[in-house]
């Protein structure tokens, strides 16, 4: 399992918001640090195909994504940021409608329903409409949702933003028991969640991939005390 991502580069107009970046991903977790405007998002849409590159190539186990397709994209699996999700569904109404988008065939995705909501632990929620769940009780949902169909590749995006100490935890391991056989990108603002699971840990600043390890190397490197001492460093001055 391999995504190789050799110069790539995407510009809004004169505005270049990714200027070739290169990285090779396999499995495990990979925390994406930079401010608003750092290309983290760029970065994302790229590799889920939802927007056009100016150059650069992507690779998937040594194909390119364009050339692979639906093939590709039905590997991804995506957690947003933003909690839209509709009320009057129950978590089963809602995960059933996301399996169906993913073409999961109805007993299977049935199976894998009743499986992810265990592993979420809303087995005892799942007939309950959606619009009475809690922040961190969406948010596992939205996660169980990224998981349907086995996704090779898992985008995270703020995942425990909004939660409170107890759910952020809760859903933090979650996420670190995902990483075996899966290529998982974690963004977040809040920097303790990547330094505690995150193998890998990229840092970008104005479109460019500016330093890259493991949250020990780098707090290492910057003589720091933890993960947010090496964003000072490198990134504080945005």
């Amino acid at each position: 399992m391999e995504l190789k991502i050799e110069g790539l580069t995407k510009k809004y107009g004169e505005k270049i918001a990714l200027q070739d970046f290169s990285y090779t991903f396999s499995s495990g977790i990979y925390g994406i640090l930079g401010a608003n405007g750092a290309g983290k998002s760029t970065l994302m849409n790229l590799i889920t195909d939802n927007v056009k590159r100016n150059g650069g190539k992507i690779l998937w186990d040594g194909k390119e994504i364009l050339e692979l397709g639906k093939k590709f994209r039905s590997v991804i699996g995506y957690m947003p940021q933003q909690q839209g999700m509709y009320g009057e569904y129950s978590a089963v109404g809602f995960l059933r409608y996301i399996a169906s988008i993913k073409e999961i065939p109805h007993k299977e995705a049935n199976e894998q329903i009743k499986q992810l909501l265990e592993v979420v632990s809303l087995e005892n929620a799942a007939h309950k409409k959606l619009g009475g769940f809690s922040g961190g009780m969406r948010q596992r949902v939205l996660l169980a949702q990224a998981l349907l169909g086995n996704p090779q590749i898992l985008i995270l995006d703020e995942p425990t933003a909004g939660l409170d100490p107890k759910e952020r935890l809760r859903i933090r391991n979650y996420i670190s028991d995902l990483a075996e056989n899966r290529i998982v990108f974690l963004t977040t603002h809040i920097v303790s969640d990547i330094e505690s699971i995150a193998g890998e840990v990229l840092l970008m600043k104005n479109g460019r991939l500016i330093t890259h390890g493991s949250p020990a190397d780098l707090i290492a490197e910057v003589n720091g005390n933890n993960l947010e001492d090496v964003y000072m460093t490198f990134l504080g001055a945005e």
